[in-house]
């Protein structure tokens, strides 16, 4: 894909670090909120800034288009946009995950390629959330079609699961059903169900595959049972605090109890207004319709909540 002119309003920032991928480590990548200007539209320079200070914090990739991100609000034009701003700022497709939000097999084919063009790290593919109700049958036949559709595009998926968003929970058995369909090409799978049982039984399973917590409550002891870190909205806010937890699964109570409060508000807001805090720049706020921000008081409620839990010397 062909980059976009450099952007007017990018920092210059150092190289970032070249980070290596050991093949039983995914690492911890940022699930990247999008930032939107006061009409709404992409804010292309703060996105790249914001993405390379994930790189330079603790991250070893990030991930656009995912739930933090409203990736299922950013048009196809939009996207693109997106990976050329990523481009202008010397982040190339190893460093970058690509989420594919969309029902409509054209459309999950759409971005797919976008993705491969790209030369994406990997593929986060989200089931499609419009129908509710569905079988495992209708569901396999979804991800059967999009990837036989995407061809040679079609590589290192990751299957995303987190069925509070979509209503469509990916059982233990569709995931085996679509790795013996698809022999090397399921990478792996990112829980974000925050359902632990769910998350133990997808490690005894799959752990041939780079299962990532979504949920990161449970992050430190999925690592120690053989998960291979994260994709992780919080990895927004306070990267170099989670990625001893998601390369070694040492646990930190900071950590639960920052997603217990996160978890009292609408999350992508939630974070979004975690993001305002720790920037100190309430551009950060916006999102888009259907979503709203945060209401003041309740974004300084949780600023000054992560302030006081990350300024204390108690962990």
């Amino acid at each position: 894909m062909r980059a976009l002119r450099v952007l007017p309003g990018l920092e210059q920032k150092p190289r970032i670090p070249e980070v290596s991928h050991p093949a039983d480590r995914f690492g911890l990548s940022a699930a990247m909120t999008t930032p939107f200007d006061a009409a709404g539209a992409l804010d292309l320079p703060r996105l790249a800034n914001h993405a390379r200070w994930c790189l330079t914090n603790g991250c070893t990739s990030v991930t656009v288009f995912g739930t933090t991100g409203e990736g299922a609000s950013v048009g196809t034009a939009e996207r693109e946009k997106v990976l050329g701003a990523l481009s202008d700022a010397g982040i190339g497709g190893e460093r970058v995950v690509y989420c594919v939000a969309a029902s409509s097999i054209h459309e999950a084919v759409l971005q797919g390629r976008m993705a491969a063009e790209f030369d994406c790290r990997n593929l986060l593919l989200t089931p499609p959330f419009y129908f509710k109700g569905v079988s495992d049958d209708g569901v396999f036949a979804w991800f059967a079609d999009v990837l036989r559709k995407l061809g040679p595009s079609a590589r290192k998926i990751i299957l995303y699961n987190i069925p509070s968003v979509t209503q469509v929970p990916l059982s233990i058995d569709l995931i085996d059903r679509l790795k013996r369909e698809f022999p090397g090409l399921i990478a792996g799978v990112k829980d974000s169900s925050g359902n632990w049982e769910y998350t133990q039984r997808l490690l005894a399973a799959h752990g041939d595959l780079a299962i990532l917590i979504g949920d990161e409550r449970y992050l430190a002891e999925g690592v120690r049972r053989g998960g291979q870190g994260a994709i992780s909205g919080l990895a927004n806010i306070c990267p170099d605090v989670l990625h001893p937890l998601a390369m070694d699964g040492q646990g930190d109570q900071r950590i639960n109890r920052l997603v217990d409060e996160v978890l009292k508000y609408p999350v992508v807001p939630a974070v979004k207004a975690l993001m305002a805090h720790r920037t100190r720049d309430e551009a950060w706020l916006t999102v888009r319709a259907p979503l709203v921000r945060l209401p003041s008081p309740e974004a300084e409620r949780l600023g000054a909540f992560y302030h006081d839990l990350f300024t204390s010397k108690a962990t």
